[in-house]
């Protein structure tokens, strides 16, 4: 990804009675959120956590999605206007309170 680009981070939690329905989320909730922000995005990852820093514990995110666009101004215009729907899609594949990041690329 070139220097510059936005990356915008959703990390779900680890934890006791915290759910996340895998399936759900990559068949139904992925593709409905690229549906609705179109070719703004350019490239995304979704990554599900196995371990700490060492093998025999517990990851700190249970799930971690990445999003990146061309600039703050292009996930601003695609993401803003369906944020709500978004939003509201979360209660169908998870109980936890995600942690959200934008960050901006510079290497």
């Amino acid at each position: 990804m070139k220097t510059g680009a936005i990356k915008v981070s959703v990390l779900y939690p680890e934890g006791k009675d915290k759910t996340f329905d895998m399936d759900y989320y990559i068949h139904k909730h992925i593709p409905m959120v690229l549906g609705l922000i179109g070719d703004d995005v350019k490239l995304g990852a979704i990554e599900k956590g196995i371990s700490g820093n060492k093998s025999d514990t517990s990851p700190a995110y249970k799930m971690m999605s990445h999003l990146y666009f061309d600039s703050m101004e292009a996930f601003e215009r695609s993401f803003r206007p369906n944020e709500e729907e978004i939003m509201k899609d979360m209660a169908n594949y998870t109980n936890i309170e995600p942690v959200v990041q934008v960050s901006e690329v510079v290497v």
